[in-house]
């Protein structure tokens, strides 16, 4: 839509979030926009679709009684949403303007400046991977890589298995926790031989009997064809190269909200994520602009409850449209 049109409601994002809004939007007849992104090699793979993209059984997503592959269900919320009518653009954005109303949204191919009257976000965050050798391949072909235990961890394929943690922040703690309720052992590689975890949380690993600190240790390769059999690791202090073997391994490095494109015009954290106006709704700083899914949420990260806050922020966008007498 160019010229003198204006949008009733640009989505940007694709996850659950993304096309949860765009469902309960579509079906308001708000006839939403979606920017569901493009595939991105750097720092590291990005698909549209989100961090499910990198989750091939997904078992924990209600409806789904026998599980269902991380992509083809992206598929699915992207066809439902097309049932609807969405519109959908494989773009990027690369800047907006929360300014002025109505909103300004600027792609990154064309540089067509678009007018919306309201904005949804649900740009999610990107994992923060190793960035090693075969870490990709695996992680996308189901081969025993993930970046998610909460997500991944319960799966048949890590039961009973040796696992390999790497990070040493509270999120690395958590995600040994859980991990050490479905391994034989959960190995944790840490580059330093101090955690940066809180204290609590590392006294409940460290009284762990299933889990078993490896100080001092990058991971320089993942080994195996189609799954994972170990990986090889380097001291960081002696430089002495050598192969852990296990049948899982889990990078609990962090995460990277997408947000760099907002440019300042949403408030953000200290660790870039947006922050809501109210916690129980999806309203951000700017009148308007809403929020939704990982993008604003450091803790769950799940699918569900990123669908959860994508159908919240259509009602809260249709809601507030309706309020400014715009239908």
């Amino acid at each position: 839509m160019s010229g003198d049109a204006i949008e009733k409601v640009i989505i940007i994002g694709s996850g659950p979030a993304g096309w949860t809004a765009a469902i309960y939007a579509a079906r308001a007849n708000l006839s939403p926009l979606v920017f569901e992104g493009r595939p991105k090699q750097s720092p590291s793979l990005e698909l549209p679709g989100g961090q499910l993209m990198f989750t091939t059984e997904v078992e924990n997503y209600p409806g789904f009684a026998k599980g269902i592959d991380g992509p083809a269900m992206m598929q699915e919320f992207r066809a439902q949403a097309q049932r609807f009518d969405t519109r959908i653009r494989t773009e990027d954005i690369a800047a907006v303007d929360f300014s002025t109303h109505p909103f300004s949204v600027t792609p990154d191919e064309d540089g067509e400046t678009l007018k919306a009257y309201a904005v949804i976000i649900a740009t999610g965050a990107a994992a923060a991977w190793l960035n090693v050798p075969n870490e990709q391949r695996l992680a996308q072909s189901g081969g025993g890589v993930s970046a998610c235990a909460v997500c991944d961890g319960a799966l048949p394929i890590f039961r009973d298995k040796v696992l390999c943690v790497v990070g040493g922040g509270d999120s690395a703690m958590e995600e040994s926790m859980y991990l050490s309720k479905f391994g034989s052992k959960v190995l944790v590689l840490h580059r330093r031989d101090r955690l940066r975890a809180s204290k609590t949380m590392q006294e409940r690993v460290l009284a762990n009997p299933k889990i078993e600190m490896v100080w001092n240790t990058v991971v320089t390769d993942v080994l195996g064809d189609e799954m994972i059999t170990g990986v090889k690791t380097r001291n960081t202090q002696t430089e002495e190269e050598g192969v852990i073997e296990c049948q899982g391994l889990f990078a609990a490095i962090g995460h990277s909200p997408n947000t760099s494109f907002l440019n300042g015009h949403l408030d953000i954290d200290d660790k870039r994520y947006i922050k809501l106006k109210d916690p129980y709704r999806t309203t951000t700083n700017i009148e308007g602009v809403f929020a939704a899914g990982d993008v604003v949420d450091s803790v769950y990260r799940q699918a569900v409850t990123a669908a959860g806050m994508g159908c919240k922020a259509a009602i809260d966008a249709e809601r507030w449209l309706a309020e400014k007498g715009i239908e």
